[in-house]
């Protein structure tokens, strides 16, 4: 069974976690602020369920695995941020529309897809569920089961901590109601941003 106390380390490190954006935050914002909150929404769906596949694969216990596929991985990193910016400039280029009356153009399929390949495509988590996890496993203990709490309770957090990014960015796109221009430019900043540090923290 986990530690209690490890338990709660664990909920407060991976709250101040997802309370500090990176590329899944800025694409759940970004469709939320341009196409509202369903679309911010299926964008979570797509983000949380690449962690699921992620944290199911470090629970299968591949982190030493992933440690022998450097190249492969660095590879599909730069994938992420050329994907990234090519969302920025995409939001950057659309035309000015009412948000809070012309629905999406894009299916619920696609901002699910899109959602999952930008979290899919940023192989550092893999890295960091492999390096973060043990520091709240009690080694007299056996792991599968910790490290499968450890993984919900993320999960759980992670979805929690998204839904009021969406909800927040639904304020905000209410707030920018007439400024479709400038609202369609902060989403794509904000991808650009997202794609920029992602190529920072490649190259270190």
């Amino acid at each position: 069974m986990i530690d209690i106390h490890l338990l709660g380390l664990f909920i407060l490190a991976v709250i101040a976690l997802m309370l500090f954006p990176g590329p899944n935050v800025a694409l759940i914002v970004a469709n939320s602020v341009t196409r509202g909150p369903r679309y911010g929404l299926l964008t979570m769906a797509g983000t949380s369920s690449a962690m699921v596949i992620q944290l199911a694969v470090t629970a299968a216990g591949m982190g030493a695995l992933l440690g022998t596929a450097g190249a492969w991985f660095a590879l599909l990193r730069w994938l992420g941020v050329a994907y990234l910016l090519f969302l920025g400039v995409s939001y950057w280029r659309l035309p000015a529309t009412d948000l809070t009356t012309v629905p999406s153009p894009d299916s619920g399929a696609k901002i699910f897809r899109r959602g999952l390949i930008v979290s899919m495509t940023n192989p550092k988590t893999l890295f960091f569920y492999a390096a973060f996890f043990p520091q709240f496993i009690t080694p007299n203990h056996h792991a599968a089961p910790q490290v499968a709490i450890l993984a919900a309770t993320f999960i759980a957090i992670a979805v929690t901590v998204d839904s009021g990014w969406v909800f927040a960015a639904h304020r905000a796109r209410r707030l920018l109601s007439g400024r479709q221009t400038w609202t369609n430019r902060i989403s794509g900043t904000a991808l650009i941003g997202a794609g920029l540090g992602l190529a920072v923290a490649r190259s270190r």
